[in-house]
């Protein structure tokens, strides 16, 4: 199973949050319940510059073993006490094409879904392919938010430039579906990532959600 967390913070958590996301993987590593795992900072998501970041709301994406066990783990309870609202997804892996820090991660277990799904994107962005990319965001991301049956979306990203994803909620797959086949921004997108290879590594995961606590709307 695959756990998600969005924690915010006020102004006067945001040296605990730096600390965390250098310190919990050392935690993490040590854990036999944690496979694959990531710290994340968010953004809204518009233009995947470092403009973009939200120094008051941070995540952690892992696949776990017992995911009530790592509900009350160390890493997670010192988050809690040093935040003012959390967002947790339980979620169960559709599909996954891609890597991530090169590993093909999020192994489906399931082959179809009726409910609500979790969409989480991200890319390893080629340097020389940065301004491009960016050029090429905001009308992908103008034609996200008004995609329909979006439920909500954030930016994530591994490091301010060059390390960029979403993590969006949808009411059903087909509504995902649509948006990534048939929006005209998006196959605009997908078109220019061919042409020009914007990235070194991407992935898109697809994942069935079984429980969420809180939002991410905040």
């Amino acid at each position: 199973m695959v756990v998600a967390y969005f924690w915010r913070v006020k102004a006067r958590s945001i040296p605990f949050a730096l600390v965390a996301m250098a310190l919990d993987r050392f935690v993490l590593k040590r854990s036999s319940n944690v496979g694959f795992f990531k710290s994340l900072g968010t953004g809204k998501g518009e233009t995947f510059t470092p403009k973009d970041a939200n120094p008051f709301r941070w995540g952690l994406i892992a696949e776990v073993g017992d995911y009530d066990a790592f509900d009350q783990s160390f890493v997670i309870k010192r988050w809690r006490k040093n935040c003012i609202d959390e967002f947790r997804a339980v979620i169960e892996p559709i599909s996954a094409h891609g890597k991530w820090s090169g590993f093909e991660v999020f192994q489906p277990t399931l082959s179809s879904w009726e409910g609500e799904v979790i969409a989480i994107t991200r890319a390893r962005i080629s340097w020389r392919q940065n301004l491009r990319f960016w050029k090429a965001v905001p009308p992908v991301i103008t034609s996200l938010k008004s995609a329909p049956g979006l439920i909500a979306a954030i930016g994530i990203g591994e490091a301010p430039i060059g390390l960029q994803g979403t993590f969006s909620i949808w009411k059903s797959a087909a509504a995902l579906k649509d948006f990534v086949f048939r929006g005209d921004a998006h196959i605009e997108a997908i078109s220019a990532t061919k042409k020009y290879s914007w990235y070194s590594e991407e992935l898109f995961s697809r994942f069935a959600v079984r429980e969420i606590r809180g939002s991410i709307n905040n």
